[in-house]
């Protein structure tokens, strides 16, 4: 019993990467291709939402393993193991994805602003503007100090678990008479490949689901718990964990990523399918909703209370999802470039680059031009992702990258202060094996992460082409 407990006690300072990562999985980008699934095909679609997690899940788990044993995030391993111009090529394109991703977190907020407060879309968006204030407040990691990380971890946690409530009394709201059928919508569907439409929705979910800059996200919130494990036990931190870091949090921090991208993104992008299906299935025109249409068929067809539900959740989500978008622009920014700026400055910059397109939308095309640029985000991210997590998947296979050095004798080995010169043309004796340690994938997960990066690439072109011939197409 005192076993458990102590792993449990464990486990608990590990809890928060994994709950903000899975931010990033739940924005309102999500909600209107879901909505439009469940009105559609109301709980078949489920199955989509399952296997999109469950990609998500393995990637995520790369970058934790990516940050964690080489101590740079995916960005700054970019930066430090590739040629000038393909660096310069990927920040290109992952910062493209963070502005994509951006516009949909400002849209949601805006437009949940103008329900619940009958604030004007355009002063909404100018308000999505207060969130880089939270995180210039609380979030400085410059400063390697747990208690503000884990005060930062709270207040996002919090937001997640208000979204999270809010989705929670919408199954509340809506009757299923038949259980067996929702829970044989998270099976595999004959109905996906024969139903063309069916077949654009599901890769639309798959493609607002696995969002690029969660990549790097989840590659640089592991470092904190590291750099407090090496400064308490060394009373130093090395740019590259020690053995004894990697070894104390990898598997911990594994454990609390996937139940929170279980339990929290699984939970809220079935919810929103599953509220759909329920009382919207069969209704025109819930296939082509936009996010206030959203509101309004729910106020219609469920009750005033369940629509306005919806809109905090939005509220919620859209906030904690800017927040986290605001994060992982800077990270991007810093680790492909080393910017010089401040750390405020970079969130101002990363912030007002989204803003500011979005804005220009606002004003001049008005309630239809905030749908049709949410729209054309979900093609760019579509577009990006494949390209932005290839060096994820090369670099976690680098035998030369993923090998530690044992630099305190963790292994029984000798090797201090680096003396030893270990590369990937040592010989596997059994000395070596006691100076280093291995981390690199298996040759089993490297082909499932290859298998999983050409079907996200796959498919996503394939709906991009779809619906770049005039095909109607749900991102």
């Amino acid at each position: 019993m005192s076993s458990s407990m102590d792993v449990l006690r464990k486990f608990a300072k590990f809890v928060g990467p994994g709950i903000m990562v899975s931010v990033a999985y739940m924005d309102p980008g999500n909600y209107s291709t879901s909505v439009s699934g469940g009105a559609q095909y109301k709980y078949k679609l489920l199955f989509s939402i399952f296997i999109s997690n469950l990609f998500a899940i393995v990637l995520q788990c790369l970058c934790v393993k990516l940050g964690t044993v080489t101590g740079y995030d995916l960005a700054e391993n970019c930066r430090r193991n590739l040629p000038r111009k393909i660096n310069l090529t990927l920040y290109f394109f992952a910062e493209l994805a963070i502005i994509a991703t951006d516009l949909a977190e400002v849209v949601g907020t805006a437009i949940a602003l103008q329900i619940l407060f009958g604030i004007p879309l355009t002063w909404g968006v100018i308000l999505t503007v207060l969130d880089v204030l939270v995180i210039l407040l609380f979030y400085k990691p410059e400063e390697q100090s747990m208690k503000r990380v884990r005060l930062f971890e709270l207040f996002v946690g919090t937001l997640v678990i208000a979204t999270c409530f809010c989705f929670l009394l919408e199954l509340f709201k809506i009757n299923i008479p038949h259980k067996k059928t929702l829970f044989e919508g998270f099976l595999p569907s004959k109905v996906i490949f024969e139903d063309k439409q069916a077949l654009y929705i599901s890769l639309g979910i798959l493609g607002a689901t696995v969002m690029p800059h969660s990549l790097y996200l989840g590659s640089s919130l592991v470092k904190p718990r590291l750099q407090e494990h090496d400064m308490k036990k060394y009373g130093k931190v090395e740019a590259r964990p020690s053995l004894s870091a990697i070894k104390y949090s990898l598997n911990y921090a594994y454990a609390e990523l996937i139940i929170s991208l279980f339990l929290i993104a699984t939970f809220v992008n079935s919810a929103i399918l599953i509220v759909a299906g329920a009382s919207l299935f069969g209704q025109p025109d819930a296939a082509d909703a936009d996010l206030l249409s959203i509101y309004e068929l729910l106020v219609h067809y469920i009750s005033p209370a369940a629509g306005l539900i919806f809109a905090l959740a939005m509220l919620c989500s859209g906030q904690s999802a800017g927040i986290i978008c605001t994060m992982a622009g800077q990270i991007v920014s810093e680790g492909f470039l080393e910017w010089s700026l401040p750390p405020w400055a970079t969130r101002l910059c990363t912030r007002l680059i989204a803003i500011i397109p979005c804005l220009f939308v606002t004003l001049t095309m008005g309630e239809r031009g905030i749908s049709d640029i949410l729209n054309l985000s979900q093609v760019v991210l579509s577009l990006i992702l494949p390209i932005v997590s290839a060096p994820l998947i090369y670099f976690t296979a680098c035998r030369k990258l993923m090998t530690v050095p044992d630099v305190y004798g963790e292994n029984n080995g000798t090797l201090e202060n680096n003396d030893a010169v270990i590369d990937e043309h040592t010989p596997l004796t059994l000395e070596r094996k006691k100076l280093e340690a291995d981390f690199t994938n298996s040759r089993w997960l490297t082909w499932l992460a290859v298998l999983i990066w050409a079907t996200i690439g796959g498919l996503n072109c394939y709906l991009v082409g779809s619906f770049l011939m005039g095909a109607d197409v749900h991102f």
